[in-house]
């Protein structure tokens, strides 16, 4: 709002000088004229002036290195950072500061793999009972909590009616707070596969908006949805746990169709995220130059060996098993997800250590939406419990993430020239990163979203 304020007085001292110039031309400007026009440009400089904010902690996690550096001084100039340096350095006259004793600094974290448009609460045939536009606004809701709890960044790999550019649009606009968002729009499937509705009889004609069959087809779609917004491409590889038709581990793109997909979404900018629980289809996602794999449920010894080979990211949702075993049935979800969670839960918390052992490159996607949102924190636990340490768990939402978005100079790290996105935890999640669950502050782009007292 600040800078919104500056602006706006930089535009009205422009139009006056503007005014002047044109009233009398060539002409000499009578004195006080020109004081006038001189205080104007004073005026106008002044607001324009660059809003600073500089914030102090006691320790600040540097998520590349694990060393922990004592009381920083972080400066954020236009919401991005311009100084990282030690507190008492110098610092801008007209500068805010945000001082937060007792407090340990980290960047912002980043969920890469979350459906803002989603409430578990609303499984099965519950999700009939709203209008289409009713997700459009569970997803501002839970834009909020996701920023508040932390998450400055999300990647947001499926949301139907382009629900996540408008979240985006709205967030970057200033009409309600939330992360940054990354959009996929709506995910790629196959006819009949994990995301067709396949819930329904024939009698019923449910909107192909993102089923396409064969290469040419799931060309078109990634021009398509790109053209509406889509930041990178989300498809479905394989069957699913949601989805009620289909067998979980069954592949329903081939190689030919994935490939496809990679090449025409790398010609354009975009990197491509693969739903896949079943060995086969992860393999061939590998194979196809998927950037990332979702869930990677049943990965053998040969698809961790190819994800290191391909450099391949696997981004593994390992905590939400227990949120839907525990949960599902009461909020309507289909009985034959329950026995499909209860069937590959355990296995892909054991390939998680096993590709995690291995050294692949793994990143922090919750699949929030299938739990609650503003709760994405809680996986940082459950990482820790099946092999990572505490630091890798942190790298894997930090530095690792920014890296598979690729957006490495922009998030993920505390570094001159990154978004002003911090958050303040009271304690050190080196030894204890459960406390990444209630989080002191939230800042992003400089603006304290929330501190606690």
């Amino acid at each position: 709002m600040r800078r919104t304020w500056a602006k706006l007085a930089l535009d009205l001292g422009v139009c006056h000088i503007r005014g002047l110039l044109l009233l009398y031309g060539g002409h000499q400007m009578p004195r006080s004229m020109s004081l006038s026009l001189l205080s104007v440009l004073l005026l106008a400089a002044s607001a324009a002036q660059a809003d600073t904010v500089v914030v102090t902690a006691d320790r600040m996690l540097d998520v590349v290195t694990g060393q922990m550096a004592p009381n920083p001084q972080i400066t954020i100039t236009d919401g991005r950072i311009s100084a990282v340096g030690s507190k008492g350095t110098a610092t801008p006259e007209h500068a805010r500061h945000v001082d937060l004793p007792g407090v340990t600094l980290l960047p912002g974290l980043i969920d890469m793999h979350v459906h803002l448009t989603s409430d578990p609460t609303f499984s099965g045939y519950r999700y009939l009972e709203f209008t289409d536009n009713f997700w459009t606004v569970v997803g501002v809701a839970n834009a909020k909590k996701t920023l508040e709890a932390g998450f400055t960044t999300v990647r947001n790999v499926g949301s139907a009616n382009y629900d996540d550019v408008a979240l985006k649009q709205a967030i970057e606009h200033g009409y309600i707070p939330g992360p940054r968002i990354v959009p996929a729009t709506y995910a790629i499937g196959a006819t009949g596969g994990h995301c067709d509705d396949t819930e329904f009889p024939p009698s019923i004609k449910t909107p192909q908006a993102a089923v396409a069959d064969g290469p040419e087809a799931l060309r078109a779609m990634v021009r398509k949805l790109r053209k509406y917004g889509a930041e990178v491409i989300k498809i479905c590889g394989t069957g699913g746990v949601l989805s009620k038709t289909d067998s979980v581990g069954a592949q329903q793109l081939d190689l030919g169709e994935m490939t496809a997909v990679a090449n025409e979404a790398h010609m354009l900018g975009l990197r491509v995220a693969v739903h896949a629980h079943g060995t086969n289809g992860i393999k061939d996602a590998i194979r196809a130059g998927i950037d990332t794999i979702e869930h990677v449920s049943l990965a053998d010894d040969e698809a961790i060996k190819l994800a290191k080979q391909h450099g391949t990211y696997f981004d593994m949702d390992i905590y939400n098993d227990d949120y839907i075993l525990a949960e599902g049935a009461k909020n309507g979800l289909f009985e034959e997800s329950l026995v499909k969670e209860r069937a590959i839960g355990r296995k892909q918390r054991e390939s998680f250590r096993a590709a995690t052992q291995a050294g692949v490159k793994m990143i922090f996607g919750t699949d929030a939406g299938v739990y609650p949102h503003g709760t994405n924190a809680k996986q940082f636990v459950t990482m820790v419990t099946w092999g990572m340490t505490p630091l890798q768990a942190i790298q894997a939402a930090t530095v690792t993430a920014a890296q598979a978005l690729g957006r490495p100079d922009d998030v993920g790290t505390i570094a001159v020239g990154h978004y002003g996105d911090l958050i303040g935890v009271k304690g050190d999640p080196l030894k204890d990163v459960a406390i990444l669950q209630s989080v002191a502050v939230v800042i992003k782009g400089g603006e304290v979203v929330r501190q606690q007292p």
